[in-house]
Protein backbone atom coordinates (compact mmCIF):
# COMPACT_ATOMS: atom_id res chain seq x y z
CA UNK A 1 0.00 0.00 0.00
CA UNK A 2 2.87 2.67 0.61
CA UNK A 3 6.47 2.40 -0.98
CA UNK A 4 9.28 4.78 0.35
CA UNK A 5 12.76 4.27 -1.58
CA UNK A 6 15.46 6.58 -0.46
CA UNK A 7 13.25 9.95 0.40
CA UNK A 8 14.96 12.91 1.74
CA UNK A 9 13.32 16.25 2.85
CA UNK A 10 15.98 19.02 3.03
CA UNK A 11 14.66 22.51 4.56
CA UNK A 12 16.47 25.98 3.70
CA UNK A 13 16.73 28.83 5.35
CA UNK A 14 19.26 31.33 3.29
CA UNK A 15 22.65 29.21 2.61
CA UNK A 16 21.85 27.16 5.69
CA UNK A 17 20.36 23.55 4.47
CA UNK A 18 18.92 20.95 6.95
CA UNK A 19 18.45 17.59 6.21
CA UNK A 20 15.43 16.48 8.41
CA UNK A 21 14.68 13.34 6.40
CA UNK A 22 17.91 11.03 5.14
CA UNK A 23 17.29 7.83 2.66
CA UNK A 24 14.56 6.80 4.34
CA UNK A 25 12.87 3.85 3.10
CA UNK A 26 10.29 1.26 3.87
CA UNK A 27 7.16 -0.22 2.86
CA UNK A 28 3.57 -0.74 4.67
CA UNK A 29 0.80 -3.20 4.18
CA UNK A 30 -2.50 -2.68 3.68
CA UNK A 31 -4.22 -3.27 7.44
CA UNK A 32 -1.15 -2.38 9.71
CA UNK A 33 -0.66 -0.31 12.26
CA UNK A 34 2.61 0.82 12.67
CA UNK A 35 4.05 3.31 15.03
CA UNK A 36 7.04 5.81 13.97
CA UNK A 37 9.18 6.76 17.05
CA UNK A 38 11.61 9.16 17.48
CA UNK A 39 12.60 11.83 19.92
CA UNK A 40 12.13 15.66 19.25
CA UNK A 41 14.11 16.46 16.22
CA UNK A 42 14.46 13.17 14.78
CA UNK A 43 12.23 13.66 12.05
CA UNK A 44 9.02 11.61 12.30
CA UNK A 45 6.38 14.59 11.97
CA UNK A 46 8.35 15.71 8.62
CA UNK A 47 8.05 12.16 7.67
CA UNK A 48 4.33 12.02 8.59
CA UNK A 49 3.65 14.90 6.68
CA UNK A 50 5.29 13.68 3.41
CA UNK A 51 3.38 10.40 4.33
CA UNK A 52 -0.21 12.67 4.70
CA UNK A 53 1.15 14.69 1.41
CA UNK A 54 1.16 18.08 3.36
CA UNK A 55 4.54 18.07 2.05
CA UNK A 56 6.97 16.46 -0.45
CA UNK A 57 10.32 14.75 -0.26
CA UNK A 58 12.95 16.53 -1.54
CA UNK A 59 14.58 13.47 -3.29
CA UNK A 60 13.20 9.65 -3.37
CA UNK A 61 9.98 8.07 -4.56
CA UNK A 62 6.99 7.55 -2.25
CA UNK A 63 3.77 5.94 -3.55
CA UNK A 64 0.29 5.40 -1.99
CA UNK A 65 -2.08 3.12 -3.62
CA UNK A 66 0.40 2.98 -6.56
CA UNK A 67 0.28 6.68 -6.88
CA UNK A 68 3.06 8.21 -7.50
CA UNK A 69 2.72 10.38 -5.07
CA UNK A 70 6.07 11.94 -5.61
CA UNK A 71 4.63 13.45 -8.98
CA UNK A 72 1.63 14.72 -8.28
CA UNK A 73 0.68 18.31 -8.48
CA UNK A 74 -0.75 20.58 -5.62
CA UNK A 75 -4.31 19.85 -6.93
CA UNK A 76 -3.48 15.75 -7.06
CA UNK A 77 -2.23 16.36 -3.49
CA UNK A 78 -5.18 17.98 -2.15
CA UNK A 79 -7.43 15.29 -3.59
CA UNK A 80 -5.41 12.43 -2.44
CA UNK A 81 -5.86 14.42 1.48
CA UNK A 82 -9.50 14.74 1.09
CA UNK A 83 -10.19 10.89 -0.04
CA UNK A 84 -7.56 8.75 0.76
CA UNK A 85 -5.74 10.09 4.16
CA UNK A 86 -7.69 10.81 7.45
CA UNK A 87 -6.09 12.76 9.73
CA UNK A 88 -5.74 13.06 13.87
CA UNK A 89 -3.83 15.63 15.82
CA UNK A 90 -2.50 16.12 18.87
CA UNK A 91 -4.31 19.43 18.91
CA UNK A 92 -7.96 18.25 17.57
CA UNK A 93 -7.96 20.71 15.50
CA UNK A 94 -11.90 21.19 15.34
CA UNK A 95 -13.97 24.24 14.21
CA UNK A 96 -14.93 25.89 17.71
CA UNK A 97 -17.84 27.58 16.14
CA UNK A 98 -19.83 24.65 14.99
CA UNK A 99 -21.48 21.29 16.52
CA UNK A 100 -19.78 18.09 16.66
CA UNK A 101 -21.99 16.80 13.77
CA UNK A 102 -20.92 19.50 11.23
CA UNK A 103 -16.83 19.09 12.27
CA UNK A 104 -17.44 15.63 11.35
CA UNK A 105 -18.93 16.77 7.89
CA UNK A 106 -16.49 19.14 6.74
CA UNK A 107 -14.41 16.43 4.40
CA UNK A 108 -17.92 15.48 3.08
CA UNK A 109 -18.73 18.82 2.13
CA UNK A 110 -15.40 19.32 0.08
CA UNK A 111 -15.92 15.62 -1.19
CA UNK A 112 -19.32 16.88 -2.86
CA UNK A 113 -21.50 14.74 -1.22
CA UNK A 114 -24.83 15.47 -0.64
CA UNK A 115 -26.51 17.17 2.26
CA UNK A 116 -28.60 14.08 3.23
CA UNK A 117 -25.98 11.97 2.41
CA UNK A 118 -23.41 13.20 4.50
CA UNK A 119 -25.57 14.27 7.77
CA UNK A 120 -26.41 10.55 7.60
CA UNK A 121 -22.92 9.40 7.00
CA UNK A 122 -21.65 11.57 10.05
CA UNK A 123 -24.22 10.34 12.24
CA UNK A 124 -23.32 6.96 11.74
CA UNK A 125 -19.19 7.60 12.01
CA UNK A 126 -20.23 9.77 15.70
CA UNK A 127 -22.72 6.76 17.27
CA UNK A 128 -19.65 4.57 15.70
CA UNK A 129 -17.25 6.31 17.92
CA UNK A 130 -19.90 6.12 21.11
CA UNK A 131 -20.63 10.09 20.57
CA UNK A 132 -24.19 10.10 19.06
CA UNK A 133 -25.32 11.73 22.34
CA UNK A 134 -23.43 14.41 21.47
CA UNK A 135 -23.78 15.62 17.82
CA UNK A 136 -25.07 18.79 18.84
CA UNK A 137 -22.83 19.85 21.50
CA UNK A 138 -19.70 22.31 20.46
CA UNK A 139 -16.41 21.38 21.08
CA UNK A 140 -16.01 23.70 24.40
CA UNK A 141 -19.13 21.72 25.51
CA UNK A 142 -17.18 18.39 25.44
CA UNK A 143 -13.89 16.43 27.07
CA UNK A 144 -10.49 16.40 25.95
CA UNK A 145 -11.30 12.81 25.21
CA UNK A 146 -14.67 13.29 23.42
CA UNK A 147 -12.67 15.68 21.15
CA UNK A 148 -10.68 13.04 19.71
CA UNK A 149 -12.96 11.13 19.14
CA UNK A 150 -14.45 13.48 17.42
CA UNK A 151 -11.38 13.95 15.36
CA UNK A 152 -11.27 10.21 14.51
CA UNK A 153 -15.34 10.38 13.05
CA UNK A 154 -13.65 13.05 11.04
CA UNK A 155 -10.75 11.50 10.11
CA UNK A 156 -12.95 8.13 8.82
CA UNK A 157 -15.50 10.86 7.14
CA UNK A 158 -14.11 9.48 3.58
CA UNK A 159 -13.83 6.33 4.10
CA UNK A 160 -9.49 6.28 3.42
CA UNK A 161 -7.16 3.77 3.37
CA UNK A 162 -4.90 5.41 5.45
CA UNK A 163 -5.45 7.20 8.83
CA UNK A 164 -2.33 8.74 10.18
CA UNK A 165 -2.29 10.06 13.87
CA UNK A 166 -0.01 12.54 15.35
CA UNK A 167 0.59 12.32 18.96
CA UNK A 168 -3.34 11.84 19.66
CA UNK A 169 -2.69 11.23 22.89
CA UNK A 170 -0.54 13.65 23.82
CA UNK A 171 -3.05 16.28 25.33
CA UNK A 172 -4.99 13.42 27.27
CA UNK A 173 -4.91 11.98 30.29
CA UNK A 174 -3.84 8.51 30.92
CA UNK A 175 -7.01 6.89 31.06
CA UNK A 176 -8.81 8.74 28.21
CA UNK A 177 -5.09 8.11 26.16
CA UNK A 178 -5.80 4.32 26.91
CA UNK A 179 -9.52 4.82 25.68
CA UNK A 180 -8.75 6.57 22.16
CA UNK A 181 -5.82 4.13 21.42
CA UNK A 182 -8.28 1.14 21.97
CA UNK A 183 -10.55 2.72 19.62
CA UNK A 184 -7.63 3.33 17.06
CA UNK A 185 -6.93 -0.96 17.87
CA UNK A 186 -10.48 -1.47 16.88
CA UNK A 187 -10.43 0.24 13.90
CA UNK A 188 -7.43 -1.36 12.89
CA UNK A 189 -8.97 -4.71 13.74
CA UNK A 190 -11.60 -4.21 11.64
CA UNK A 191 -9.46 -3.55 8.42
CA UNK A 192 -7.91 0.03 8.62
CA UNK A 193 -3.87 1.13 8.08
CA UNK A 194 -2.86 3.15 10.32
CA UNK A 195 -0.14 4.68 11.29
CA UNK A 196 0.87 6.28 14.71
CA UNK A 197 3.57 9.16 14.99
CA UNK A 198 4.62 8.72 18.95
CA UNK A 199 7.40 9.35 21.16
CA UNK A 200 6.20 7.39 24.06
CA UNK A 201 6.78 3.77 24.93
CA UNK A 202 3.66 2.57 26.17
CA UNK A 203 1.77 4.29 22.92
CA UNK A 204 4.19 2.35 20.31
CA UNK A 205 3.42 -0.76 22.12
CA UNK A 206 -0.35 -0.86 20.59
CA UNK A 207 1.32 -0.94 17.27
CA UNK A 208 2.16 -4.63 15.78
CA UNK A 209 5.58 -2.81 14.13
CA UNK A 210 7.60 -0.07 15.02
CA UNK A 211 10.12 2.09 13.29
CA UNK A 212 12.62 4.37 15.07
CA UNK A 213 13.95 7.66 13.84
CA UNK A 214 17.33 9.14 14.97
CA UNK A 215 18.57 12.13 13.38
CA UNK A 216 16.31 11.43 10.59
CA UNK A 217 17.50 7.98 9.63
CA UNK A 218 15.39 4.73 10.82
CA UNK A 219 17.64 3.51 13.47
CA UNK A 220 15.38 0.27 13.79
CA UNK A 221 11.99 -1.31 12.06
CA UNK A 222 10.92 -4.13 14.08
CA UNK A 223 7.80 -6.01 15.46
CA UNK A 224 6.53 -4.15 18.40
Amino acid sequence: MIKVNNISKIYKNGKIEVEAVKDVSFEIDEGELVSIMGPSGSGKSTLMHILGCLDKATSGYYSLNSQDISKASEKELAQIRNKDVGFVFQQFNLLGRTTVLHNVEMPLIYSGMSKKERIERSKDLLNKVGLGHRMDHYPNEISGGQKQRVAVARALANNPSLILADEPTGNLDTKTGEEIMDLLQKLNDQGHTIILVTHEDNIAAYAERTIKLVDGRIKRDVPS
